[in-house]
């Protein structure tokens, strides 16, 4: 029974890859590899030589937003598994994980409404329109700091005892062990909750829909509105036909080959052997 689930979960993914292969092999023909990067804009069509297909802008703006995301979710998570683990008390560790847990469970459409809402008027006000990539950065952030800092804070957990005791008979304070001992003897693990959350920063859809701008363009600030490949998706699957349709769908390729990429790396990090 154990093989049959195994097997069966590797088979789904296998079937989504092949899949999403079939599905842009009629528009890696039609339009081409070097178009896709080369085109002027993205103006689609159902017929290729009527279109335009350049997704350079949207993947330079997921990339964007999820790598800006990480850069302040990382410190922020690794810092909140830190303060869990050694020095708030039992008690208040207990809530604040709670508190974690909930939010990591917040729909991303709620956290879009809020950013639409409170957070791009406020952008606005300082560099017009507000939607932006810069508010896409900050909505991500907040969705994936629990992913950083319960995985972070586990990893931490997964420690044996004995480095906290040797590091507290070396003189060693709370923050001493947790930053110079544990931390480092637990990084796999960290790298791992990373790289998770880096994927579900690629992999968004809703909350950048709604905040950031949706405008095919590479930025050239963080004040500019962008579109991400998830939200073109999104919004164009509905009425794309043949060709724009197989665009679509190359779309969705490059986006699980960086989502592969990152787990693999999450795979590569955690499998190394921790020293303290």
């Amino acid at each position: 029974m154990l093989r049959l689930c195994a097997a069966a979960s590797a088979g789904v993914l296998l079937l989504i890859v092949l899949f999403l292969l079939a599905e842009s092999g009629q528009g890696l023909v039609a339009i081409g590899p070097e178009r896709l990067v080369s085109d002027p804009a993205w103006y689609p069509a159902p017929d290729a030589n009527a279109g335009e297909f350049n997704l350079l802008p949207m993947l330079i703006g997921t990339v964007a937003a999820a790598m800006g995301a990480l850069i302040l979710a990382t410190p922020l998570g690794v810092l909140s598994a830190i303060f869990c683990h050694s020095i708030a008390p039992v008690a208040v560790a207990a809530v604040y994980r709670r508190v974690l847990g909930v939010l990591a469970g917040i729909p991303s459409v709620v956290f879009g409404f809020w950013g639409l809402v409170v957070l791009v008027p406020l952008i606005g006000r300082v560099e017009p329109p507000g939607a932006s990539l810069l508010a896409g950065v900050l909505i991500l952030s907040l969705m994936i700091v629990p992913t950083v800092a319960l995985l972070a804070d586990s990893a931490l957990e997964a420690l044996p005892r004995s480095y906290a005791q040797g590091a507290a008979a070396l003189g060693l304070g709370p923050w001493a062990t947790a930053t110079r001992v544990l931390l480092p003897a637990a990084r796999g693990g960290v790298a791992t909750g990373v790289m998770l959350a880096a994927s579900r920063a690629l992999g968004e859809t809703m909350a950048v829909l709604m905040v950031c701008g949706n405008v095919v363009r590479v930025p050239d600030s963080l004040f500019d509105p962008v579109r991400t490949l998830t939200a073109n998706i999104a919004l164009e699957m509905a009425y794309a036909a043949d060709d724009h349709r197989a665009a679509l769908f190359i779309s969705g390729l490059l986006l699980t080959g960086l989502v592969s990429v990152l787990v693999l790396m999450a795979h590569r990090l955690d499998a190394e052997p921790a020293h303290a």
